[in-house]
């Protein structure tokens, strides 16, 4: 008769295990099913078009000068810009209204609806905006004095 050994009972263990754990990997059951979920998107704050042209000292017969600018996304992800369109919102002395004397008829917007086309990257600084210009009505049968030193204040719709 032939004695058992201690490294018998051990392989004879081990062997025993491994036959137990692949009988556990074949002992399931497959089922069918269904479920359902959701996936949301976001929505977008409005941008703002920054004018970096620097527009100054326009008076009779000074030429047309360029308005340009770029964009401040403050979105996580770019932003679709179809155009900007550019517009006199006032035209101020000192920071006060001076009314009919001095007004947006007094300037000229040409080129005011500026196309973009184009996705403006999250950030400051971001995407270029450019085509329009301003520049101050000469009436030549019109004193315009009430013009000298006014700003012209300028809004931007972004579509």
């Amino acid at each position: 008769m032939r004695r058992i050994t201690k490294k018998s009972i051990a392989v004879v263990t081990g062997f025993a295990v491994v036959l137990a754990g692949a009988g556990v990997a074949y002992a399931y059951w497959t089922a069918g099913g269904s479920g359902t979920g959701t996936a949301a998107t976001g929505t977008n704050a409005p941008i703002t078009a920054v004018q970096t042209s620097t527009v100054s000292a326009m008076g009779p017969g000074v030429a047309a000068q360029s308005l340009n600018g770029n964009f401040n996304n403050t979105n996580a992800g770019p932003v679709y810009v179809q155009s900007v369109t550019a517009s006199i919102s006032d035209v101020t002395a000192g920071g006060v209204s001076i009314g009919a004397t001095c007004d947006a008829d007094d300037y000229t917007l040409t080129g005011a609806a500026m196309t973009v086309a184009a996705q403006v990257p999250a950030g400051s600084a971001q995407g270029a905006w450019t085509g329009a210009t301003i520049e101050f009505n000469n009436k030549a049968a019109v004193n315009q004095n009430a013009c000298k030193n006014a700003v012209v204040q300028l809004a931007y719709a972004i579509a």
